[in-house]
């Protein structure tokens, strides 16, 4: 038996709450019982908004391309300039290189006014396919120049969902002095340099969920491979790149 610090008998929550609800109720007419609503955790509650405003997002995306390919000029430049950075960015954390990441983001852009009439709003959100559309460019800029550098860990066990820090977490600029700002970009230029050492398989999968910030059934469809499989290449990847992070930091100390 439990007893709370009263020494009274500790009563389970769930039981207390049926109980409760059940007194409240009986004797009442149905439309005279006011329905409470259940108790939810704050992060439950933020991932709800997350996915709502996602939802929200992608409704307002699809009308933008909507526009488009009914011919909108407006339209297109709003798209581009609403989707620039984010491609730039991947393009950027793949190749290491800002001038192959601005002639990347041009040639998606390229490539994704010729084909804004092939894309299906029914099979998934416009970001999520023009992330596939990115990463087949990026296999592709791979394949002409040959820079995959394979990691001599790709086919390591991986580690538990979750365990390695993200990679945004190793990025993040949160220093308020000049001086911690400076060890910031310090760190972020040693992260990319890391990240160039990483499995091209890890590394995109890492960028997706850490640095795009996409779940696990979005980066699936982007990659075209299982859910289970993404979730390992995340962990591996960032394994990977806790232990390429350690041997520069032993290399510049």
């Amino acid at each position: 038996m439990v007893r709370n610090k009263f020494g009274a008998q500790a009563v389970p929550i769930r039981k207390l709450a049926r109980q409760s609800s059940l007194s409240q109720v009986r004797g009442k007419p149905l439309n005279s019982v006011a329905v409470t609503q259940p108790f939810v955790p704050f992060a439950i509650t933020l991932e709800l908004k997350r996915k709502q405003s996602r939802l929200e997002e992608n409704a307002l995306t699809a009308a933008l391309v909507r526009r488009c390919i009914a011919g909108d000029a407006g339209a297109w430049e709003e798209l581009v300039r609403q989707q620039n950075r984010r491609i730039y960015n991947i393009c950027y954390r793949f190749t290491g290189s800002g001038s192959d990441a601005e002639d990347l983001t041009q040639e998606v852009f390229i490539r994704l006014y010729r084909t804004l009439n092939s894309y299906e709003p029914d099979k998934g959100s416009f970001n999520t396919w023009l992330t596939t559309l990115t990463r087949n460019m990026l296999v592709d800029h791979f394949r002409r120049t040959r820079q995959e550098r394979l990691t001599d860990s790709i086919d390591a066990a991986p580690s538990a969902d979750e365990d390695a820090p993200k990679l945004s977490e190793r990025i993040e600029d949160q220093a308020p002095s000049p001086q911690a700002r400076l060890a910031s970009k310090e760190t972020q230029k040693m992260v990319q340099l890391a990240l160039q050492k990483v499995s091209p398989d890890l590394r995109e999968a890492v960028i997706l969920r850490d640095l795009q910030d996409m779940d696990y059934k979005e980066i699936a469809i982007a990659l075209k491979v299982p859910e289970g499989t993404v979730k390992s290449r995340i962990n591996r990847g960032r394994a990977e790149l806790a232990r390429l992070l350690s041997r520069i930091n032993k290399q510049v100390s």
